[in-house]
């Protein structure tokens, strides 16, 4: 057998773990190089729940007393939104409890700021809009039963025009929450198709052997 077969056939065996380990099944908690499952189905979750909310709340905004929807709609709504609550809370306990993955090489110190800076703005906006869908909904002083399945006591109620003015509030936290989250879209999508790393693929869950394109800047 020539060196040459020898060396292709060492390659070849060398080769096999390196496919193997690319190839197992991602684990609850992140690691440096990845997120976990638990921190990959959150995002995702949140991600779904807040576009859902806006969206059937933009519709709700055109239905009269006497559509179907008009007493469903808002219901479906404030139960969805506990539950989001519920989500991101469970979002925040987890990223504090967990270390997070390093930003993709080629990342320079402003975007991973800006990056840094963004993620934890999202988190204040989508806590203070839930709080205000909150004082929307108890504002006459009821509970919010949450698909039936248990209520969420008022408990901040009879506050002089409570309701419209939590209704304005919640109106431009949501407008905010969809720019910041759509450029917040945007950009993974820049890293993928522009800058080529890993940074989309790692909140996919996805495993890739891809490499940062050496030309990013260092220090953008």
């Amino acid at each position: 057998m020539s060196k040459t077969s020898v060396t292709m056939s060492n390659a070849q065996e060398l080769a096999v773990p390196a496919r193997a380990a690319s190839r197992r099944q991602i684990g609850l908690k992140n690691t440096s190089r990845g997120y976990g499952m638990v921190a990959i189905v959150l995002h995702w979750l949140v991600a779904l729940c807040v576009i859902g909310l806006f969206a059937l709340g933009v519709w709700m905004t055109e239905l009269t007393y006497y559509d179907d929807w008009y007493k469903r709609g808002p219901d479906l709504h404030k139960s969805i939104g506990i539950l989001l609550l519920f989500a991101m809370l469970a979002r925040v306990v987890w990223r504090a409890t967990n270390i997070r993955p390093e930003h993709e090489p080629g990342t320079g110190a402003l975007q991973r700021r800006i990056a840094d800076s963004v993620h934890i703005l999202l988190y204040i906006l989508l806590f203070a809009m839930m709080i205000s869908g909150y004082l929307i909904s108890t504002a006459d002083g009821k509970p919010i039963h949450v698909f039936g399945l248990f209520p969420v006591p008022a408990t901040i109620s009879g506050i002089p025009n409570q309701e419209d003015i939590a209704g304005e509030v919640h109106w431009y936290l949501a407008l905010i929450v969809i720019s910041l989250a759509s450029l917040h879209a945007l950009a993974a999508l820049k890293h993928h198709f522009i800058d080529r790393d890993r940074t989309l693929i790692k909140m996919l869950g996805i495993r890739s052997h891809r490499t940062t394109n050496p030309d990013s800047k260092e220090n953008m």
